[in-house]
């Protein structure tokens, strides 16, 4: 069985999930044949080697034309349904889509169906969270893990204003997932990369014990203190976790 394990040393975002997929071998035209089945017209992504804290790695952008467009999840679903992607890939996305929605409604007290998203319901946002479901599929996926969540700290500025780190929809998100902060003056999970995180894996702790084939690294764009990078291990269990 072919199994991921995501270690977030230095927190998780969207796009650097793309990156450490990429990074790992997933092919970036692979995932832009993918994104185009969205039928946005000038949505693209792009990639480019770099290094953080002396780490090589990829970084991925989304490119879109409308990234400060608001949308309700009706909308998202909509665009996910309309799409001609896969039955599998479909069904992911539109899972990660509503925990942030959940996580939202939540923190705002309002219900999921009012929920107006901001920075995640960007359009280059939804391709992070549908490129995410694409690259799962196309390295073969069948099992993931990962690390406890490095969620920085200090403060952030949102369009609901400057709040706390984690911001508070990003630790609704990561409710009942390990995590801790190191002391860097950062934001280092965001809402979408918490979302990927928590639909996706089945357990977080230690490394499951595993022959590993790919390894990758997904560059965020801030230079920090730490190696800002997201870390992929593919591989095949020797030993396969007694909750797996």
């Amino acid at each position: 069985m072919r199994v991921l394990y995501v270690d977030c040393f230095s927190g998780i975002s969207g796009d650097m999930f793309l990156g450490a997929m990429v990074d790992m071998g997933v092919g970036l035209e692979a995932l832009s044949t993918g994104l185009d089945r969205l039928g946005i017209p000038g949505l693209k992504v792009v990639a480019m080697k770099t290094a953080r804290g002396g780490i090589a790695g990829t970084k991925v952008d989304v490119l879109a034309p409308d990234t400060m467009q608001e949308r309700h999840l009706s909308d998202i679903t909509g665009i996910i349904d309309g799409s001609g992607l896969s039955s599998r890939v479909r069904k992911r996305s539109r899972a990660i889509f509503r925990r942030l929605a959940a996580a939202e409604s939540k923190v705002h007290g309002i219900s999921m169906e009012e929920v107006h998203f901001h920075e995640v319901g960007a359009m280059d946002t939804i391709a992070d969270v549908i490129g995410a479901a694409i690259c799962l599929e196309e390295a073969g996926i069948e099992e993931a893990y990962a690390s406890p969540v490095n969620v920085g700290s200090g403060s952030v500025m949102t369009s609901h204003g400057m709040l706390p780190v984690p911001a508070p929809a990003t630790l609704e998100i990561l409710s009942g997932i390990p995590i801790y902060s190191t002391g860097v003056h950062a934001e280092l999970a965001t809402p979408t990369g918490a979302a990927i995180l928590a639909e996706i894996c089945k357990g977080f702790g230690p490394m499951p014990t595993i022959l590993v084939e790919k390894t990758g690294y997904g560059a965020g764009s801030k230079e920090l203190e730490t190696p800002n990078l997201l870390r992929v291990i593919t591989g095949e269990y020797t030993n396969r976790p007694a909750s797996a």
